[in-house]
């Protein structure tokens, strides 16, 4: 099939079509994790994104289904240098090319994605058109251009879930059960998972179920999830924590982070091409620790803005410096901007940080 990928700044790529046939646009990001394209593409916090993997060959382990972080694809679209038609694995059930096409997802293959993974950290992430069945680059151009800004679109409504729900853990402590409100800004099942294995109860609700909604399950902590796109965008989840601080323990990751953030008064803005891999450092400022973590996220906290608060920077990304980690300097709240919970990625910070929120909301490590 025939298929072109077109840039904002005007460049047009032609590759070989796979997936569904269609028009799709977002902004074209990059990857540098070699594994875990499964997760990544079943990730909701690439909504909204064109997700281009930097490893050359992804698919040769097949797709089993068994490390699906939703219930489907939510990348828009998929960019890969190649893809394996015959993998090679014993759990898989079906190839790269028909996943994308069980989900009505278009990819292309035949990239040169070194060339535009150079040119997004040169230039910063730009809105890109994937245009299967068609070789009309100047189209695939205009309707990347056409398109609004990633701030500017409401991604966290179009993945969180539609009504609460509550998952009680196999390993839950009958006589005194720990309960935990997780508020679903785009989550991955990863961390339902990662609480669940601790003998916590979880509770999911939508990103914007109200103070009274969260209150009324009376939660020993209130968790805020990782998410698709721009955290001004996060504004009934950003109410929840101030209605809550002091009152609740809370936590989060990745958005979670960045809306706990600006409930603190801090800002956060857009990094140029972000980080998204399986290899991100972060030193821990107390211990000294250099953690390896698993990271997603297009938008970071602004450390200067938080001078002026009560919140103190507890860890930083060892490449660049920006803010990894955050705590109240009275109250229970804390945040990371990695996923501890990974999938894909090392697992070298999952104990520390799901004991701890164990630890505050009242159990047992």
């Amino acid at each position: 099939m025939k298929a072109v990928l077109g840039l904002e700044d005007g460049t047009i790529i032609r590759g070989t079509g796979f997936g569904a046939e269609g028009i799709v646009s977002g902004e074209l990001v990059f990857t540098t994790q070699y594994t875990g394209y499964e997760e990544a593409l079943t990730d909701p916090s690439y909504k909204g994104q064109i997700l281009m993997f930097t490893y050359p060959l992804i698919g040769n382990y097949g797709v089993s289904g068994n490390c699906f972080e939703s219930d489907g694809v939510k990348a828009e679209a998929l960019v890969v240098r190649e893809a394996c038609p015959e993998p090679s694995n014993h759990l898989s059930k079906r190839n790269i090319f028909k996943l994308m096409e069980d989900e009505g997802k278009p990819g292309i293959a035949g990239v040169d994605t070194r060339m535009l993974t150079i040119k997004t950290r040169e230039h910063g992430t730009m809105r890109a058109a994937l245009v299967n069945g068609s070789n009309d680059g100047e189209e695939a151009v205009r309707i990347a251009r056409e398109q609004p800004s990633i701030s500017d679109i409401d991604l966290i409504s179009k993945v969180t879930c539609p009504e609460p729900y509550t998952i009680k853990s196999e390993f839950r402590n009958a006589d005194d059960p720990v309960n935990v409100v997780l508020v679903d800004l785009g989550r991955k099942l990863s961390i339902e998972r990662s609480l669940l294995a601790r003998g916590i109860d979880v509770t999911v609700v939508p990103a914007t179920a109200s103070p009274s909604l969260i209150g009324s399950y009376d939660p020993d902590l209130l968790f805020f999830s990782n998410g698709p796109g721009d955290p001004q965008q996060a504004t009934d989840a950003v109410s929840a924590v101030k209605h809550f601080m002091g009152e609740l323990p809370i936590v989060g990751i990745c958005l979670g982070h960045q809306v706990i953030s600006r409930a603190l008064g801090a800002d956060t803005y857009k990094l140029k091409f972000g980080h998204r891999g399986a290899n991100q450092p972060v030193k821990d400022l107390e211990s000294g620790i250099v953690h390896i973590t698993s990271q997603n996220h297009g938008f970071a906290v602004d450390e200067d803005s938080l001078e002026e608060t009560e919140v103190a920077v507890t860890q930083l990304n060892a490449n660049d410096r920006t803010v990894e980690g955050i705590a109240h300097k009275y109250l229970d709240m804390f945040s990371v901007q990695y996923h501890p919970d990974a999938h894909p990625g090392p697992l070298d910070t999952e104990g520390i940080f799901f004991n701890k929120v164990l630890k505050l909301a009242g159990g047992k490590k």
